[in-house]
C-alpha cells in the first residue's frame, strides 16, 4: 500500500501555473560529445490538489513554437518538418493518470503527447513549498523531471558523423519549474 499523504502547508483545491514564473527545460546529447539545453513555454497547467495525493490530478499545455536553444537557425530546424512540425503540432500537452507519493515527494504518472504520438512517462515531481506574494495570491512550488526517448515520439531525424555515431542524441532530459497560484 502507498502513502499519499499530503504535506502539510499544500491546501487541497485548484491550482493555477503562473507561467511568466514557470519553465519547462530540455537537454540533448550533441554529437555525443556535449549537451544542448532548451526551452519551451508552458501555456497552461492546472494541478488539482485533492484530500490525499492519489485524488490529485495534473494537466498541462506547452507550445512547441516557443522552442528556444538560443541558436535561431537551430530553432527553425526544430520547429520545421523534420522533427517537431509545429505547423501541424502545435502544442505539447500532459495529463495526469495517477499521483503517488508522501510528503514533499511524489511520482506523478500521466500521458505525454508530443508531435501527435502519446506515450506513458513517470515524473519525479517535487513539492518545493508556499509563499504568500506581495498581492495576497498563495503560491506553491513544484519541480519535476523525466527522460524520454524521442524516438518514442516519432523524433526520428539524426545524421551521421564522420567518425562515427550520430549528432542528435535519442535520450531527452526533461526539468520542469512550477510557480502555481491557489485558486478561490
Amino acid at each position: 500500500m502507498s502513502v499519499t499523504t499530503l504535506p502539510t502547508e499544500l491546501t487541497a483545491g485548484a491550482w493555477v501555473a503562473d507561467v511568466s514564473h514557470s519553465e519547462a527545460g530540455f537537454t540533448v546529447r550533441h554529437a555525443g560529445i556535449s549537451k544542448v539545453r532548451g526551452f519551451v513555454a508552458i501555456t497552461e497547467a492546472t494541478i488539482t490538489i485533492g484530500a490525499d495525493l492519489s485524488a490529485s490530478a495534473v494537466t498541462a499545455t506547452l507550445d512547441a513554437s516557443t522552442i528556444d536553444t538560443r541558436d535561431e537557425n537551430r530553432d527553425g530546424h526544430l520547429k520545421g518538418a523534420d522533427f517537431f512540425d509545429v505547423e501541424n503540432f502545435p502544442t505539447w500537452t500532459f495529463v495526469s493518470t495517477s499521483v503517488t507519493g508522501s510528503g514533499a515527494e511524489a511520482v506523478v504518472a500521466g500521458d505525454l503527447t508530443i508531435h501527435g504520438v502519446t506515450r506513458p512517462v513517470t515524473l519525479a515531481t517535487e513539492f518545493t513549498g508556499t509563499a504568500v506574494d506581495p498581492w495576497g495570491n498563495l503560491r506553491a512550488g513544484f519541480s519535476a523531471s523525466t527522460e524520454i526517448s524521442r524516438k518514442d515520439f516519432g523524433l526520428t531525424w539524426n545524421a551521421a558523423l564522420e567518425a562515427g555515431g550520430v549528432l542528435v542524441g535519442d535520450k531527452v532530459k526533461i526539468a520542469l519549474d512550477l510557480s502555481a497560484i491557489k485558486q478561490a
